[in-house]
Formats: C-alpha cells, structure tokens, sequence
C-alpha cells in the first residue's frame, strides 16, 4: 500500500509540525509520554470502551464507503486507532497529531498490524498540505479540545476534495452540563480535560462558508458516557440507549454527534 506524502501549500505551513497553542491544555496533557502511554487503555479499556470504538469504526465505514485506494487524512490521530481502521479497508492514510508521543505509539501500532501509513507531527490549524490533497478528512474528538474548531473545521475542508467526517459533543445534551463543570474544575487549576459543546446549527454555518453540506449525522448516546463507563454493562448500554430512542430523546440531545459532509459541486 502507498502512503500520501506532505505536500507543503507554502510558505505559511508549519514546516516543523510545532503547535501553535502549545500552551493549551490540549496540547500539554497530550505531549506527556505517561499520557501517549496509557490513553487507548483509559478511553477504549473495558467493555464500554470496546462497545464506543466499534460504533465508531462502523460509522466512519457506513460514512466514507469503500475505502479501496482512497487518500484519506486523519487529522488529531492521537494513538492511529480510527488511521488503523481505515488503513485496514485499503485507505492510504496520513495520520496527523500535534503529539509526537501519541504518534510514536501509532506507528507502533501500525508496525505491529503490518500496515503502511504515514504519521506526522503536524497541528490542525494549519496542515502542511496542498487544497483538495485527499480524497476525504477524517476528525475524531479533536474539535471539542482544540482552541480554535472554526479555523481546524476551515483546514479539514481545505485539503478534503470530497468528503470530511468529524464529531462534536453536542450542546443540547446531557454532555453540556459535563463540560460546564470540567470548564470551572480547569478555571479553578484542575489538570482535567476541559471541552466546549456546539450547536448543530454553528456546525451547518461553518461548513457551508467552505463549501460543504451535511449528508448524514449520527448521534451517539442520550446518556453521558461516563454513566455509561461507570454502569460498564454493554447489555444495559443497549437496552437503556434504545429505550431512550424510541421516545425520541436520542433525535433530539444524542451525543457526541458524528457528521459526515461533502464538497458542494462547483
């Protein structure tokens, strides 16, 4: 399988793949190797955490078809688990994280898998390659931390020539209360993972400036997923979930809500 190699867009490109914000906590925690480490364990670990990577791998899949060839990059790859999946499906994926700990743990990964792809220290405010160099973006649990989601959403439509997949907790859901209380633990000096929540219709704006539209959402739980972790019973998960659903609370505060969108036609 090849890979995509850089294709720098000039001479503003961060050519080091230093981050901008390196002072920010989500640059900071994720730089430490104790974090790179034990970080699939802490958000995969356990049967929830299974039960969370598999709906998301389905999704991504159900979202982007058949993968065979497709230049595909994955920008926030943290520790390459969405870059693996993909890269299983015959994508050529460039993983791109601000971390190079992360990163030394996804080319493990992939050398362990047998599976050819290129991880890049780079940051997602502004990706060293040219507009349209892939097929499609990918963007998991990235916009929620970053310090500026406009401007990395603005860069994922820039280089995606097709079609770009992200997600965000959204803001009428049970997660907005989390993240208000994680935002005033962060204010008070708490080292904790502070996050912002977003409306769909901030979602739909944005893209629309950069010439995409929304073909499919997909809204995860009704319930945090830290009720879910704390339960630790995919059976009670399923149960509880599809309940919810059919009164239609999942349509309406489901989250973190995965959005797959495409380049208008010119």
């Amino acid at each position: 399988m090849s890979t995509v190699p850089p294709s720098p867009r000039g001479s503003t490109a961060k050519a080091t793949g230093e981050p901008g914000h390196p002072d920010h906590y989500s640059y900071a925690i994720y730089a430490d190797p104790r974090t790179a480490s034990s970080f699939d364990a802490r958000r995969f670990g356990g049967p929830i955490g299974i039960l969370l990577l598999e709906d998301q791998q389905r999704v991504i899949e159900a979202f982007l078809g058949d993968l065979a060839g497709l230049r595909v990059i994955d920008v926030g790859t943290g520790t390459g688990r969405a870059a693996l999946a993909l890269a299983r499906r015959g994508a050529c994926v460039t993983g791109v994280d601000a971390s190079t700990e992360m990163l030394k743990v996804a080319a493990e990964r992939a050398q362990e898998s047998g599976l050819a792809i290129e991880f890049v220290p780079g940051d997602a405010h502004d990706l060293a390659y040219a507009d349209r160099a892939f097929e499609a973006a990918v963007c998991l649990r990235v916009l929620m931390h970053t310090p500026d989601w406009k401007q990395c959403l603005a860069e994922l439509c820039r280089v995606a020539g097709r079609r770009v997949v992200f997600d965000y907790p959204a803001l009428g859901s049970l997660a907005a209360l989390q993240a208000a209380a994680r935002r005033i633990a962060h204010a008070a000096g708490r080292r904790v993972e502070s996050y912002r929540v977003l409306s769909a219709r901030s979602i739909t704006r944005e893209l629309e400036r950069h010439g995409f539209h929304i073909l499919a959402v997909h809204r995860q739980f009704v319930l945090p997923i830290a009720c879910h972790k704390a339960i630790g019973s995919p059976r009670v998960t399923r149960v509880v979930e599809e309940a919810l659903a059919r009164i239609g609370l999942l349509r309406l505060a489901g989250s973190p809500v995965t959005v797959v969108a495409e380049r208008c036609a010119s």
